[in-house]
Parts: C-alpha cells; structure tokens; sequence
C-alpha cells in the first residue's frame, strides 16, 4: 500500500468516524477535514465525480458551521427544586453520562438552593445547581447533554446570573474533562478552585 492509497484511506475513516460524534458541531468539523483530504486524494487519482461530491460536502459543512457560529440558540433558564420529578428522571437517565464527564463527583443536586435547566428551543439541553453565598455561587453541577456541548450553554449561563444578584462563580469539582471549558468561559484557577468574575 503506498502513501496515496493511505491518504485516501485516513480520508474515508474520518468521514466514517464523524457520524459517530454525538455533538452536531464535532461531526461538521471532523466530516469537513475527512472530505478536504478525501478530495484530494480523488483528484491525485483523477476520479473527478468523488472529488466534486467531496468538495460539496466541504461546503455545505462549513455553511452549517458558519451558521452556527453567528446564529444565537433560543435559551431559557427554568428554575427548579431538588424534588422536581422531571429533574429527578433527567439526572436518572443521563447519570452514566454525568459520571464520565465528571469523574469522582457525587451528582446528588439536594444539597444545591439554586438548580435550573437550560432549555434550548423548549427542550432541555443542562442542568446548572449550585449553593449560592449571597453573591457568589459554588458551582456543584454544571452538565449539558452531549450534542449541545459547544460553550454557549456556559456563555448563556453567564450572561443570566448577574440578573439574579451573582457576581461570581467558583467550581472546585473534577476538572479532567474540562480544563478548556473553563479557560474559554473565562474561568482562573486559584486556591479556591477555578473562578468566574461576572
């Protein structure tokens, strides 16, 4: 097998590979870098109709991703108690989840006094809860289900709470999964754990 074949080959896995990805914005971008090398490789070889149906891809994939990046998802904020039944099967059917992203943490939410969901066009997209210290809020459970794990959930969330009295956020849970998240929302890591000054 030489190098072309291998070209044409990492092509064809990654474009396999993206309709794997659970989050709508992981698959555009995986799909986009698989059909630009997919292309390629079908124009080393002159297969001109594999290399034109690829490049298509390219570009409807980066319109998704354009319009991703400049359209606003409709959110809301619903406050809910710990004994809310829904948030109760929620937290039940995303638990196995909870506890990947969030490895060692207990998702038990009856300690928080502020819990709500994000909703995203009505449906739930998060759970945030936390226990609130007049205007600061530590931080016990920030999740988001996988296809909406792009950060605006988190900018969301930042731009609702100093409506509400809360001027900082501190989150001193696992941090394994999420060190990004937090750099990209503004977070600093302190002797307090990571901090977010609203």
């Amino acid at each position: 097998m030489n190098w072309i074949e291998m070209f044409g080959y990492l092509g064809s896995f990654l474009v396999l590979v993206s309709f794997l990805m659970t989050s709508v914005f992981k698959l555009r971008v995986v799909n986009t870098v698989g059909s630009v090398i997919f292309a390629a490789y079908a124009l080393i070889i002159h297969s001109y109709p594999t290399a034109l149906m690829n490049i298509c891809l390219v570009g409807i994939n980066l319109r998704f991703l354009w319009k991703m990046a400049h359209s606003r998802r409709d959110y809301e904020l619903v406050r809910v108690n710990a004994e809310d039944r829904y948030l109760q099967h929620f937290l039940a059917v995303h638990d196995a989840d909870i506890r990947a992203c969030f490895p060692g943490i207990d998702p038990d939410v009856t300690k928080a006094d502020y819990i709500c969901f994000i909703n995203c066009e009505g449906k739930p997209a998060g759970v945030f809860a936390g226990i609130r210290h007049e205007e600061r809020m530590n931080i016990l459970l920030d999740y988001a289900i996988p296809e909406m794990r792009d950060f605006t959930i988190g900018a969301y969330l930042q731009e609702q709470l100093p409506a509400e009295g809360i001027r900082t956020l501190v989150y001193q849970g696992p941090t394994e999964h999420h060190t990004e998240y937090l750099n990209r929302l503004g977070f600093e890591k302190g002797e307090d754990g990571y901090v977010r000054y609203l």
